[in-house]
């Protein structure tokens, strides 16, 4: 990858940036409009299944309680895991592609736990009792959480990962935020600054931000393989079949770093269009996203494979017969629209030209984050439906309730980040000036 020219000051670059963002271009605003209209959706079916219960779930009977709920559950918590990746990993990798792309994979990362963790409370009926009982709080009825179960892992480990992303993600902006404090004036300059906390950009002040950078992101790392390992073991610990299979952990590790790479490279390509930062985010930044992508379309393709040898050569006629249905049932849709968009249509991105090719890519992009959803869909429900029990098995479809959730979901998810890319620098200024070259004396107005 070529290295970037700058022949701009650190004014320059705040000027170009910080005005994009004042004065997008006006599709922004389309979007974010059809982003609340689809919230409102959501925000109304949520309503009603609040006040009507959950009966109104199309699938709510057994075997499949969960049914969409726990699909998007996992999709979103997916999601999230790119941002960590990009983020951090990288960042102790000192990978410079990273430091025009890691804003907007830190937001995601935040904006997509929040969308997961909204399903669990959802299926619980009562959301405002949710945090109540999921948490082990002592209570009058000594109802206490099963320590045991990998669904209070989850509890933990998304916590976890929530507080130390939002913390990562919040003091990589504190210098961004003290750059936008000193263009302001009145109540903004109030709020940016209070943000900001004061930030001068003293010598004193960079080394407590990278040091406690490199920490969190030295933190964050393990986290990037834990939680989705633990999200696997929700399946994994049972006796279902088609889910007791110690593949699960880095099957589910790898699939949520694809879908996250995906959605990091579906969100960049219009954002850079509409906020004019193509000088920044730049063909090279968005390929080595696309080759990432590819590594983990790859491991996944093999892990689809691994999974049906497993199947078949374990001897288990409960297990083998999942698999086929899989493949050759009535989940055969699902199952081959995931393997087409996951493993098929990436294979066109070992073509360097391709890679190059935005519109290309981001269909494949999009496609690949349909087929992510896909195959969620069919590894829960395939083997929810049909257990050890022929007198439950049946066969289950989302309804227009499932449907309209899951969009009103990505409207919500799109609403916060179109809000985060108005409000707060996309790309974060205070890396792309730490790769600049320094002046020798002081620090200008817009040297933060």
């Amino acid at each position: 990858m070529s290295e970037i020219k700058w022949e701009k000051t650190i004014s320059d670059v705040n000027n170009e940036i910080l005005v994009n963002l004042e004065r997008p271009h006006k599709m922004y605003y389309v979007a974010l409009a059809i982003s609340v209209a689809c919230v409102l959706l959501f925000v109304t079916m949520v309503g009603y299944h609040t006040v009507v219960g959950l009966g109104v779930w199309t699938g709510f009977a057994p075997p499949t309680y969960w049914l969409v709920d726990i699909t998007n559950f996992v999709f979103w918590v997916g999601i999230g895991h790119a941002g960590t990746l990009i983020s951090a990993i990288l960042f102790l990798f000192r990978a410079q592609w990273r430091n025009t792309v890691n804003r907007s994979a830190e937001a995601m990362t935040i904006f997509a736990v929040i969308c997961a963790a909204v399903f669990p409370l959802i299926h619980m009926g009562r959301m405002y009792l949710g945090a109540y009982w999921a948490l082990p709080l002592p209570n009058t009825n000594n109802l206490w959480v099963n320590f045991r179960s990998p669904l209070f892992w989850d509890v933990c480990a998304i916590s976890t990962y929530f507080t130390t992303s939002l913390l990562f993600w919040y003091i990589g902006l504190v210098p961004d935020l003290a750059s936008i404090r000193d263009r302001v004036s009145g109540f903004k300059k109030v709020v940016y600054g209070l943000l900001s906390f004061g930030w001068r950009g003293t010598a004193r002040q960079w080394h407590h931000y990278e040091t406690g950078y490199g920490f969190l992101a030295a933190l964050a790392t393990p986290l990037v393989l834990s939680v989705h390992s633990i999200v696997s073991w929700d399946f994994a610990m049972s006796i279902q079949p088609g889910w007791h299979t110690t593949i699960f952990p880095p099957y589910f590790v790898a699939g949520a770093i694809l879908s996250g790479c995906a959605m990091v490279y579906t969100l960049l390509v219009p954002i850079r269009w509409m906020f004019g930062l193509e000088k920044f985010i730049r063909a090279d930044h968005l390929e080595a996203c696309i080759k990432l992508t590819l590594l983990t379309s790859t491991i996944v393709f093999y892990a689809y494979g691994i999974e049906f040898f497993v199947a078949w050569y374990s001897g288990n006629p409960y297990e083998w017969a999942i698999f086929q249905k899989r493949a050759a049932g009535p989940y055969a849709f699902y199952f081959w629209t995931m393997v087409a968009c996951n493993c098929i249509f990436p294979l066109i991105w070992w073509s360097k030209k391709m890679r190059y090719n935005m519109v290309i890519s981001y269909v494949v992009c999009v496609l690949i984050n349909v087929g992510m959803w896909f195959e969620r869909y069919n590894i829960i429900i395939s083997s929810l439906i049909e257990d050890f029990l022929p007198g439950s098995w049946g066969h289950a479809e989302p309804g227009l309730w499932e449907i309209g959730l899951t969009i009103g979901s990505f409207g919500l998810f799109n609403m916060f980040f179109l809000l985060f890319c108005k409000f707060f620098p996309i790309v974060s200024l205070s890396e792309i000036k730490l790769i600049m070259p320094k002046p020798l004396s002081g620090h200008g107005k817009g040297g933060h």
